[in-house]
């Protein structure tokens, strides 16, 4: 807001009265008073708006729910905004003005099946920061159990990556440059796990995370800045969980503890002892009815209101406590992640069997099955009805890989989503919209919330074009066209004091999907993140 200073007001005033003293004895009083009221409205104005604005700006340093609700006055959405459940009254709300909820027609329905996959693989590419050649401790035609060990980073060898199923080694595929693709697995028909001896409930944190790093859970945990496999020789200043998933036709996370809180809060139990500092809990705040996660103990429970990415645990970070270098460093888990740890010290088993959302608009119908990490994508949609010529995905839209029949379920992936391919001709392009498009333009009206996605960018990429679409769809306090343009440049200062640390690439898919420059802000990022590694 442009604030009027006390010359231009003094200015007003000396003109007021030029026009009075130049009018007739008829009109000129009425003229005079009439500017010098409107002066004064402008003047007092600015006054209540500064003072509004200055408090808003104290109340988000101070960390309250919801900083627009402290100014002098409400703002126009916070008058027809929609009321909040009884149960957020008294919590710790945060409600995210930026974002976008893309009206993606495939969301899964509450039907969980069980198809039968034999085949499972364990990919280093999966985990960001290892060395695309770890040392693999298998050989084809190996028997394993669940949690025995596969391959370990020559660089991080106390870290252990354990195959997620037992049964026989069938083969160890290479990529370029003879890098590890993937080792692949047999399973059993009846799954057999690895002992364990769990260490006593008085063990120290060291002898805990010795424990975790033999067991082969400790992948799981990632840290922040740039999303690797968390050091065990760091103390994370916090922990971060975000129990709900805002992306399009994203899985519904509240199944996966669905008769499991036990090992749930068990899993959260041993979290709690690896920080010195809090584990926050971050909760879906849009649904009438409270999360089933709310009743975890021991955790600070943060609740979030607002479109995608509200559910993401970067955005959660941010609003929370934002990270940064030095003893900033914080880690972060998956609800399966939890679950892995809390079966491990629950029944004593490396079980990493999850739900996963078959999901989008080129499945007949979408739905949930059950398997394990790893799965093989063909097995996994056999008897599956996809539509011809659909691109087949591990995740969601936005951040997933493109995978095929014959690929495998990323570790870090709870949904395979299946959209048309985009390769047909339209006429005209945007000029002619002929059919129903997501668009956070308002130039082009969304007439449905159950659109046919497709994967057609409707455009090629492009120079920047400096708007302020980026910052409606991404809830941070980023500078995020400046910062794409010092990570292209290589420009280390500015790319950490523009935020890079703060974010990883699922941050900003979003952005990218919205990004009339069609840039490629993810793998951008990514490049950014491989600089300043390098850099130390």
């Amino acid at each position: 807001m442009k604030i009027l200073k006390p010359a231009g007001f003094s200015l007003l005033l000396v003109t007021a009265l030029l026009l009075q003293s130049q009018s007739s004895l008829t009109g000129g009083n009425l003229v005079f008073y009439s500017i010098a009221a409107l002066a004064l409205i402008i003047f007092f104005f600015i006054v209540v708006s500064v003072a509004d604005n200055f408090m808003v700006i104290e109340s988000k340093q101070m960390g309250l729910d919801n900083e627009k609700e402290a100014g002098l006055f409400p703002h126009f959405n916070q008058l027809f905004q929609s009321k909040q459940p009884d149960y957020l009254k008294k919590a710790h709300v945060f409600t995210l003005r930026a974002g976008y909820d893309i009206p993606m027609a495939g969301e899964p329905v509450e039907d969980i099946r069980e198809p039968k996959v034999t085949r499972f693989a364990i990919s280093p590419p999966d985990y960001f920061g290892l060395r695309p050649i770890p040392k693999v401790v298998v050989e084809e035609g190996d028997t394993v159990k669940a949690g025995d060990p596969i391959f370990y980073d020559k660089q991080l060898s106390r870290i252990k990556f354990c195959a997620p199923v037992s049964g026989e080694i069938l083969s160890v595929t290479r990529g370029l440059k003879r890098s590890i693709a993937n080792i692949v697995i047999l399973a059993d028909k009846e799954q057999q796990y690895r002992d364990y001896q769990l260490p006593k409930p008085t063990a120290s944190r060291a002898e805990l995370v010795d424990f975790l790093l033999e067991s082969g859970v400790w992948p799981a945990i990632r840290q922040r800045p740039y999303n690797v496999v968390a050091d065990p020789d760091l103390v994370p200043r916090d922990i971060f969980i975000s129990t709900f998933d805002t992306a399009p036709v994203a899985p519904d996370l509240k199944l996966a503890v669905r008769g499991r809180m036990d090992v749930w809060q068990a899993g959260i139990d041993v979290v709690r002892r690896l920080t010195e500092g809090i584990v926050y809990l971050g909760l879906d705040g849009r649904a009438d009815q409270e999360s089933p996660y709310a009743i975890t103990r021991g955790v600070e429970k943060r609740y979030f209101r607002g479109a995608h990415p509200a559910g993401n645990v970067g955005t959660q970070i941010h609003h929370i406590h934002p990270v940064g270098t030095g003893d900033n460093t914080v880690w972060t888990l998956a609800v399966e992640d939890v679950l892995l740890i809390g079966e491990l010290f629950q029944n004593g088993r490396f079980d990493t069997s999850r739900l996963v959302a078959l999901s989008g608009n080129s499945y007949a119908t979408p739905h949930y099955v059950k398997t394990y990490a790893g799965a093989n994508i063909g097995e996994l949609l056999a008897g599956e009805t996809i539509r011809e010529n659909s691109r087949i995905i591990s995740g969601d839209v936005l951040s997933g890989t493109q995978t095929s029949e014959g690929g495998f379920l990323n570790y870090f992936d709870n949904q395979v989503t299946a959209i048309p391919e985009g390769d047909e001709a339209e006429m005209f392009g945007w000029l002619l919209p002929l059919r129903d498009r997501a668009s956070i333009s308002p130039t082009i009206p969304v007439l449905s919330n159950q659109i046919d996605i497709t994967t057609n960018s409707h455009g090629e990429k492009r120079a920047f074009v400096v708007n302020n679409d980026y910052e409606q769809v991404l809830p941070m306090d980023i500078y995020l066209t400046q910062l794409m343009k010092s990570i292209i440049v290589n420009d280390l200062e500015s790319m950490e004091g523009l935020g890079i640390y703060e974010l990883v690439p699922e941050d900003v898919a979003l952005a990218e999907f919205s990004c009339v420059s069609k840039q490629p802000l993810q793998q951008i990022l990514r490049q950014g993140h491989d600089t300043m590694i390098a850099q130390g």
